[in-house]
């Protein structure tokens, strides 16, 4: 059906940069928006940023100035470009896509399985 496959995740020391991409593939019809969250130990999946087909981008508010997202529409790929990368940045990163799969089917979000990233001190 439809597979989203994260990339770019590692080890990265504080301050340092690193960027994710996220390859959508399968049966695709439309992709509406598209997303990055994470989820660190011992705590809930949260939003990192979040990118429409049009319209406004949305970054959680302790990533704005320091992440940025963007997307290749062709390609069905979004990009997460982190800079000045903190310890607590250190998570598993998980993009996300609303995906028609047909003209007639409903919209249905799907994730990737998740990329590491680490930051040190």
């Amino acid at each position: 059906q439809v597979q989203l496959v994260e990339s770019g995740g590692g080890l990265v020391q504080a301050g340092g940069s690193l960027r994710l991409s996220c390859a959508a593939s399968g049966r695709i019809f439309k992709i509406n928006a598209m997303g990055w969250y994470r989820q660190a130990p011992g705590k809930q999946r949260e939003l990192v940023a979040r990118i429409p087909s049009a319209g406004n981008i949305n970054y959680a508010d302790s990533m704005k100035g320091r992440f940025t997202i963007s997307r290749d529409s062709a390609k069905n790929t979004v990009y997460l470009q982190m800079s000045s990368l903190k310890p607590e940045d250190t998570a598993v990163y998980y993009c996300n896509a609303d995906i028609y799969t047909s003209i007639v089917s409903s919209e249905r979000t799907y994730w990737g399985q998740g990329t590491q990233v680490t930051v040190s001190s």
